[in-house]
């Protein structure tokens, strides 16, 4: 009987679910929308009945041996969900403990961006790599770090929170209650925003103007640059720049051997890559300089959240 994983991405909008065996091969998948449970036990009882569901249609090919989950606020060492400012429990809820109760089997949590690093690690563009840095690019801006095969965790399980660095002395206020939070810059939100300044400050034409805010969206933003609008084209340098620079500094702590770029504003391709490249290489100490690869994700596509946690949890298992 082939051993299988449960793997889980909960964001704010959604939540990604998906049974993985230890190649990587997704037997079964589904969502849900997370903002539909305004309670836990609810949104516990929904996913465990679905994972249930799925795991029938193999049950006499395959044997669930865990479950793996990337959650905004996720604390690695406490299994709990703490105070995640996107979903709609608030507090700390101790989610694998919950989950645990249903299954009666190892239930891993930790952030969507470590996981994500995990799943790059067992699946994607790591795979041959002991140190390296996973970078999504979200909502918000997640940051799994991986240094001698090991996720660093820190001593609470918190560490690695690029997107809360200070990128702007007195920014942009950040979801967090902070100022000038890297996020606030380098997330499809933080481009929008630069957008709208740019837009304010500039008189250039740009169909981006007959786009009210809540309908501009990276992928506009990338598509009108593709096309050439200037107002398109500068956001992605002032994107590249902030974010260049914070992991040349990133690099001096760490010294990868790659930077990965994952999520939907990685999706534009060279319009992020080729500034947040130039800058940061600008701005490394010398002995770093011409080392450190940044790089697309090698998970694609709507599976990369589910492969992520699952090769949270088969690494677990494995060690």
């Amino acid at each position: 009987m082939k051993k299988v994983v449960a793997g889980m991405d909960i964001g704010g909008t959604n939540t990604r679910f998906g049974i993985v065996d230890r190649e990587g091969k997704i037997y079964a998948e589904d969502s849900i929308h997370t903002d539909n449970y305004r309670d836990i036990s609810s949104f516990i009882e929904h996913i465990s009945g679905t994972i249930r569901k799925m795991l029938k249609n193999f049950e006499k090919e395959v044997s669930l041996r865990g479950i793996g989950i990337g959650a905004p606020n996720a604390n690695y060492y406490s299994g709990s969900i703490e105070y995640a400012p996107n979903l709609n429990w608030k507090g700390v809820i101790p989610f694998a403990d919950l989950l645990k109760k249903v299954f009666d089997i190892p239930v891993v949590l930790t952030n969507d961006a470590n996981a994500a690093a995990l799943g790059e690690m067992m699946y994607g563009g790591a795979r041959s790599m002991r140190d390296f840095i996973v970078i999504t690019l979200g909502t918000g801006l997640g940051s799994g770090i991986v240094v001698n095969g090991n996720v660093v965790y820190g001593h609470d399980g918190f560490a690695g929170e690029l997107g809360h660095v200070t990128a702007v002395e007195n920014g942009r206020l950040c979801g967090c209650g902070r100022k000038g939070c890297l996020e606030t810059y380098v997330s499809a939100t933080g481009i929008r925003r630069t957008v709208v300044e740019l837009l304010a400050r500039m008189n250039e034409e740009s169909n981006l103007r007959k786009i009210p805010f809540e309908e501009l969206s990276s992928k506009k933003i990338s598509g009108a640059a593709e096309k050439g609008d200037r107002i398109a084209l500068k956001a992605f340098e002032i994107t590249g720049k902030i974010l260049g620079k914070n992991l040349a500094d990133t690099v001096a702590l760490f010294s990868p051997e790659s930077i990965f770029l994952l999520g939907g504003l990685a999706s534009a391709g060279d319009l992020i890559f080729k500034p947040t490249s130039e800058y940061m290489e600008k701005n490394l100490f010398k002995v770093f300089r011409n080392k450190v690869k940044i790089l697309p994700s090698g998970l694609t596509g709507a599976n990369a959240a589910v492969l992520g946690a699952a090769g949270l949890i088969w690494k677990e298992l494995i060690d």
